[in-house]
Order: C-alpha cells, then structure tokens, then sequence
C-alpha cells in the first residue's frame, strides 16, 4: 500500500487550488479542489458524493459519511468549507496560492480559513481507510463550497436540497474554536487557553428602501428620498443599543477570568466592560457578543449631481446576541421611521449548543489529551459561519477546528488578511486533537 500523504503535503496541495469567492456564482476553484478531495476518498474505498447546484456545477461540494461500530449512536458532522476571500497578491511576500512551507509555517490564503481543517480531516479520513478504523458513530463529512459568501452554493443548498445526507446527526463541528492560545495570567506567567465555540449572534441583514419626488436639484422639494434614507441610517447607525450579556457570554467571561487568575464583574453594565477591557484579547469577540450591532455597509442613490433621485437604498448589517432578538426587531421600527421601508434580506437567527454536556466535555478532553495543561473555556462568535445552515437541521454545532500553541511562539494569522499562515506543529497538534476527538466521541 502506498504511504498516505502527511497532514501538512494535503494542506499544500489545498492551497494550491485557487478557490477564491468573489461573489455570488464566481469560485471557479471550488470544482477542483472538490474533485480532487473526492477522487482522494474514492480511492482510499469511501463514497464521497460529488454535489453542485445545476445552475452553478462549478460550485461543488462533497459529502462523505462513514460507518460508525454502534448504529445505536446519534451521528456527527464534520463540515468544513473549501472557498475562500480573495488575496491581493502585491501585498503578500509570498504567493497566495503557492502552498509553501517555510521557517515553520504552511503559507497561503486558506491556511486559517479552513483548508487547515479540511486537511486534518481529509487526513483522518484517509487514515481510517487504510487502517480499516471506524468511529463508535456515524460520521459525516461535509466539504462545502460558498461558506464566505452566504452558503447558497455549499452549506444552505445542503440542507435544503439534500437532508437526507444529514440523517440522524446530532451534533456538528466547523470553524472557530479549539484553538490553543498563550495569554498573560495576573500573575504574568503564560496560560494556555482555549475556546470553543457553542453559539453565534444572529444575522439579520436588512434592506432599506426610501421613494420621494425626483426634480431638479437647483430647486429642491419636500420628501427627499436621500435625506429620508440619511436620517434612517443615522438613527440606526448611532442607537446605542443596551448590552445583553447572554448565558453563554456570562460563562465565556466567567470561566476566561478565572484561567487568568482575575475576578469577573458582570454585575453592571460597567462591570462587564471593564471585565472585558482587563481580560483584553483573551476575551476575544465579548465586546461585540454583548449587544447588537446595526452597521450601515452599503448606500444607492442618484445617478447625477444636479438630479434629486426619486429612490434611495441602503444595506445595513445587523448582529444580534443570543436571547436579544425579539428586543431588536421591536426597536427597528421606530429607529427606520415611517418614511422608508425596511425588509430582511437575511434573517438567520442566533445559534447555540450546550456547554455543559457530553460532547462539550469530549472536546475538551480531546484537547487535553494533547495538552493536559491546556484551559477550555466556552466562546460566542461575533459572525456567523456555516453552524446557522446545519442548525436548521436541528444539529447542534460547535465552533471545534483545533490547533495547538507552537513551542517556539509562531502564531497563527493573516485570517482575511495578508500573508495567512499556521504553524506546522500547530497543525500537526489540531490533527492529534481531532483525530483523538472522532475516534472517541
């Protein structure tokens, strides 16, 4: 039998594929690198399927599940998505699709932004392949396109053209979390922290629209669409909305606090910001989980300086914190008014899985099984990813995409920036740590 490539060759091979979303229909890339990792399993003895959108075949997706010893057991989803945000190669000292290994690190656009966990996983795929290892439970596998734009090519086509694919899971893992980080304890002495993600703040983009009078701008008339629109957004942009510390952000702050040997106040308002300020970036996104937030991004109108344009439009996005929700969509009214019209253009609520079970408690035992002295605490991403098309489902999904802290200091970075990069060993740590994870679980 051939030797299987290593963790690291089948991250440079990933990167390599040019998977780049751009916009809605544009990742040409996706194809390939989604053929190349079916073709892989479908030599090893597996039977990936090969699934695409018939409008958009360029956009494909495989999915994979593997048969767990004890039918009795819910199954777990793996997913993990295949795009990624485009890379200004001028900027970068090194290609953005070279896959090079260099001083420690495995370089190019992707390296965070998850090829580094479709190859731990396709890693662990192929090894059980050639060894004949099956997990207790059902295992699916799902690699997906268009997760940077909005899922519609890869993960939310998914689950609504293909369910059955999904049957019988319980509980997934994606992106973000299971990271193992080093921050400063009040004592100065390094702690090794780790977070893993069990929820998300909800998205609920919207759409403004504002009509008027069109005229000459030399001779201006009430009912301004743009100035209607303008005061629309700077109601919405400039609310101060209240903070909502979640149970979820509450045991995030609590439990990061105590790893770094500080005391949590979250009894006011004040308290949890200073709470925050002092835990600085070992609290990671809390300053945004804490409330929603309302973000002009995108503004229509007019096609000429002296024309009054009769139609204004805006894009406004909107992330709510767990719980928050019913609170927020009774203020937008009165933030909008009543001379423009609002619509959700994405209305995805917030997610969250429990912290305080059995498959919480084998992820962290999964990353203390590599690194005992490792603390594992919950986390709330600020974004969105993936984990809100699978929920959908009824599956209950975690942010677990594990790396190890590298011995020497190397960091992860670049995520959505320049020159993204990971660790070798942090890689190779992430690996021992999902494979410890699927093999126990």
């Amino acid at each position: 039998m051939a030797e299987l490539p290593d963790v690291v060759s089948l991250l440079q091979t990933l990167l390599r594929f040019d998977t780049t979303n751009r916009a809605p229909g544009d990742a040409e890339g996706e194809l390939s690198a989604a053929g190349w990792i079916h073709d892989q399993l479908k030599l090893a003895g597996l039977e990936p399927v090969l699934l695409a959108r018939d409008d958009a075949p360029h956009r494909a997706n495989v999915v994979v599940r593997v048969g767990g010893t004890d039918p009795s057991l819910e199954g777990l989803l793996v997913h993990a998505h295949l795009d990624v945000v485009p890379a200004e190669p001028e900027q970068w000292s090194f290609d953005p699709f070279g896959g090079d290994v260099a001083d420690g690190y495995v370089m190019g656009r992707g390296a965070m932004d998850m090829k580094d966990m479709c190859a731990m996983t396709l890693a662990v795929l192929l090894d059980w392949a050639a060894t004949g290892e099956r997990p207790r439970r059902d295992v699916v596998v799902a690699f997906v396109a268009d997760e940077e734009t909005d899922g519609a090519y890869g993960a939310q086509w998914l689950v609504e053209a293909h369910p059955e694919l999904f049957a019988g899971v319980a509980v997934g893992i994606g992106e973000s979390g299971g990271v193992v980080e080093e921050f400063p304890g009040v004592d100065g002495e390094p702690v090794r922290l780790a977070r893993i993600a069990a929820g998300e703040r909800g998205t609920l983009h919207l759409r403004l629209t504002a009509t008027g009078r069109s005229g000459h701008a030399a001779r201006p008339v009430g009912g301004s669409a743009v100035l209607a629109l303008v005061d629309a957004l700077h109601r919405i942009g400039h609310h101060d909305w209240p903070l909502h510390v979640s149970p979820l952000v509450r045991a995030q702050l609590e439990q990061t606090a105590a790893a770094l040997g500080r005391k949590a106040d979250l009894t006011t308002d004040e308290g949890v910001m200073r709470t925050i300020t002092e835990l600085g970036d070992a609290a990671d996104v809390a300053r945004f989980t804490v409330r929603a937030s309302t973000t002009p991004t995108v503004v229509r109108a007019g096609y000429k300086v002296n024309v009054i344009p009769g139609l204004a439009e805006a894009e406004i996005d909107v992330r709510c914190p767990p719980g928050f929700e019913d609170e927020l969509l009774a203020a937008l009214p009165a933030l909008v008014g009543d001379d423009v019209v609002f619509e959700h253009s994405v209305r995805e609520p917030s997610v969250q899985a429990p912290i305080d079970g059995p498959w919480f408690a084998a992820m962290v035992a999964s990353i203390r099984h590599v690194d005992p002295d490792a603390v594992v605490v919950p986390g709330c991403l600020g974004g969105g990813t993936d984990a809100k098309a699978f929920s959908s489902l009824g599956i209950a999904c975690y942010g677990f995409a594990p790396a190890t802290a590298d011995p020497e200091g190397r960091q992860r970075s670049g995520i959505h920036g320049v020159d993204e990069r990971v660790p070798v060993s942090s890689l190779l740590g992430g690996l021992g740590i999902l494979r410890h994870f699927l093999a126990t679980v």
